[in-house]
């Protein structure tokens, strides 16, 4: 059994009833569409957005956004490269994908690598957005998140993914 207790813009939460090994339970549970998210890195330096991120304050981060209704993880992480950094990436390598909250939220999030990246154009936000574009050196990035200075758990994922497929590849 399903009940909705909230139906926001880009999350539900719902109330499930099910029965899990002849036992009857309930789970609250974040409904979401899903987001593809960006490691772009170009002449060794990883492309990071400085956004603010209510109720934390400014964090630096990967590109990433919520997947539109039917779109695909590949089409979304085009689009939010092009909206939130102004680059565009010929090619785009699927590098991981997880749940960033397995016990109660439905949301996967698609981290895929870019190359090629090119300068098209200025960032086209929404209107409750709120960054800029940030350069860094990748190794200087792996420092900061080893430092606990980048905490978002999507660009953690994809560095260290990077990281590691490098090291052992």
């Amino acid at each position: 059994m399903k009940k909705n207790i909230f139906k926001g813009r880009v999350l539900s939460l719902n109330l499930y009833t099910v029965t899990i090994n002849k036992r009857k339970v309930t789970r609250e549970v974040i409904e979401h569409p899903g987001a593809a998210a960006i490691l772009a890195i170009e002449n060794g330096q990883v492309l990071l957005v400085r956004q603010h991120r209510f109720p934390h304050g400014y964090v630096l981060e990967i590109p990433a956004g919520t997947l539109e209704r039917g779109e695909s993880p590949l089409k979304c992480a085009h689009r939010e490269l092009r909206e939130e950094t102004g680059h565009t990436a010929k090619k785009m390598k699927p590098l991981i994908k997880y749940y960033p909250s397995i016990g109660y939220n439905t949301e996967i999030i698609h981290c895929y690598l870019a190359s090629g990246i090119k300068r098209v154009g200025s960032l086209q936000l929404d209107h409750d957005e709120i960054m800029s574009v940030v350069k860094i050196d990748f190794d200087k990035v792996v420092k900061m998140i080893l430092a606990g200075k980048i905490v978002d758990s999507k660009t953690i994922c994809a560095v260290l993914a990077y990281k590691t497929q490098k090291i052992s590849g």
